[in-house]
């Protein structure tokens, strides 16, 4: 009886209209669902209103995701790509189909899965070399950390303030950045000079490995590197033989400072003349 009732509302569904057809969007039974889908008077509008909501049995994303003549229109496709339930395959094929901006807003929406963020963002930095300059000074301000890292790294002069002061951003990015051999120097100068990351202890002391860092950004952090993070760089091979000999004499100088500072805590106090009774 109960596959019975089952069918007859699946067959029901498929015939409904207007009223009847929009009251059934928000049936609870999957094979009502199910029958909608099979319904010629479900278009994009009904469909996008029942992709809307967030108790969709997966089972019905899933059966929309194989339907091919259902996905030709982008608002279903985004909807589809956007809601929490769509089973993880689906979900992922879809996200080669989706606009730039609308990738973005997947990668920042708070309920997107970590795979899914992940690979939306793969999408969005692989489009990175085609894109206009407008669109990527707009991912630039938005932009995940791993699409700011992406765009940080291609060094474009106009992008790289814009990009450094993205909230986003993070100092994991910044120094991934500065791990690359042919980093562009308008980044490392960025870098160096911006009022956030300049003042990172880690920043500074990538930017004193960075082969292509002035001698003038080097010699102004060496100053606030520890002696052992010196010696580390002063091990042969580390950085050039010029640059070693200036963290060398940065460490020698340290060590005379500390010495003499232990010099004059060792030595005895000079107590003066001995006050009369």
């Amino acid at each position: 009886m109960a596959a019975a009732e089952s069918s007859r509302e699946r067959d029901h569904a498929r015939n409904a209209a207007g009223d009847e057809l929009a009251a059934l969007l928000h049936h609870h039974s999957s094979e009502v669902l199910l029958g909608l889908l099979d319904n010629p008077a479900l278009d994009e509008t009904r469909l996008c209103l029942l992709l809307d909501r967030k108790d969709l049995p997966a089972e019905i994303l899933d059966e929309i995701a194989r339907r091919k003549p259902l996905l030709k229109n982008y608002r279903v496709k985004r909807a589809l790509a956007f809601h929490a339930r769509t089973p993880r395959l689906p979900g992922l094929r879809l996200l080669r189909e989706l606009y730039l901006m609308d990738l973005v807003q997947l990668t920042l929406l708070p309920g997107t899965s970590a795979e899914l963020k992940i690979n939306a963002e793969a999408q969005v930095i692989s489009r990175l070399p085609q894109l206009p300059l407008g669109q990527k000074l707009t991912l630039a301000r938005r932009g995940t950390a791993r699409v700011a890292g992406a765009l940080l790294a291609e060094g474009h002069a106009q992008i790289l303030g814009v990009v450094l002061d993205n909230p986003n951003l993070v100092e994991a990015q910044v120094l991934k950045a500065l791990s690359l051999e042919r980093l562009p120097l308008g980044v490392i100068q960025a870098i160096a000079h911006h009022r956030k990351w300049s003042h990172m202890y880690n920043v500074r002391l990538a930017l004193v490995r960075h082969p292509n860092s002035t001698l003038s950004t080097i010699l102004a952090y060496l100053p606030e590197l520890t002696v052992s993070d010196l010696r580390e760089l002063a091990s042969p091979g580390i950085v050039s033989e010029s640059l070693r000999k200036y963290l060398l004499a940065e460490i020698q100088r340290r060590i005379r400072k500390s010495e003499k500072s232990t010099q004059i805590l060792e030595s005895p106090g000079d107590s003066g003349p001995s006050k009369p009774d």
